[in-house]
């Protein structure tokens, strides 16, 4: 296992795109989770009033709730580590990298084997980014009532690890599909932000007048939660509506993680279907 992450290593290591990627997800992950503070202060300053309500007070850095806030904000850049995944598996294709490997004594499944690590590793560090943001700012923005609060509902970073590692082994399968970095990009993005979102929202929302059989509606919106962009990104609910004194799901749905895991498992396995049946 620790040679075949030294390998990806060193695949990637003198590689710009992958810093640059790797920047950009962090950047933007962490200017977000902080500049909500100043959001909020600005919105103060400039005299806003939410129903007489002081905007620094929404307790968006308050323990534990900040763990579903922050986490539910990084799946929106979940692209940015999917791409890295992308060009360095398309690259592989492109420049027979993977037939050399192969040559030259490594196995498929090590191949398989070194790029689920890779993806493995990418999750794990978003995930740490994400708990070391919500420590920092939890602490200096939030109200922690008790330093034992502070831990509670970190299974959110939990289920953040699984969506990622789910979405970027679904960004691989892409890959391996189709195998040209710049069209699988359009292709993730498209699927992602357009055609999955509008097809699960006609399902979820289906007339009534175009069916004859009554629980068509009921069957059609049921289906739409095992579409893959909608599991993955059913693992963690919007929470905001907490502030407006909406209901919201403040929990991991053990039944969506295993739709998540079923996807995983799917993934992965036609990833290795693909090894073994196609030329290389």
């Amino acid at each position: 296992m620790k040679r075949l992450l030294q390998i990806e290593w060193l695949k990637l290591k003198h590689y710009r795109p992958f810093w640059v990627l790797t920047g950009l997800y962090t950047v933007m992950v962490s200017l977000i989770c902080i500049g909500v503070h100043f959001f909020f202060a600005y919105l103060k300053r400039e005299g806003a009033d939410i129903n007489g309500f002081d905007p620094t007070m929404f307790p968006f850095y308050d323990f534990p709730d900040i763990w579903q806030n922050i986490t539910y904000i990084a799946t929106w850049f979940k692209l940015f580590l999917a791409f890295i995944v992308v060009i360095s598996i398309a690259n592989e294709a492109t420049h027979r990298t993977l037939r050399q490997n192969i040559i030259d004594g490594m196995s498929k499944k090590d191949w398989l084997a070194s790029k689920l690590l890779l993806i493995v590793a990418l999750a794990v560090a978003a995930t740490l980014l994400l708990f070391v943001l919500g420590i920092i700012t939890g602490l200096i923005y939030g109200h922690p009532e008790s330093y034992t609060s502070i831990f509670d509902s970190t299974e959110f970073l939990l289920a953040y690890c699984l969506e990622v590692i789910t979405y970027l082994t679904f960004a691989f399968l892409a890959t391996l599909v189709i195998r040209r970095s710049g069209i699988v990009i359009v292709a993730l993005m498209m699927y992602t932000l357009a055609f999955e979102p509008l097809t699960t929202l006609f399902l979820t929302n289906f007339p009534d007048s175009l069916s004859s059989y009554a629980k068509m509606p009921e069957i059609l919106s049921t289906a739409a939660a095992f579409f893959p962009i909608r599991a993955i990104n059913n693992l963690i609910h919007v929470p905001y509506q907490r502030w407006v004194l909406q209901e919201i799901q403040d929990y991991v749905s053990f039944t969506e993680v295993l739709i998540v895991l079923g996807w995983l498992a799917f993934n992965i396995r036609a990833c290795y279907w693909l090894l073994r049946k196609r030329d290389l």
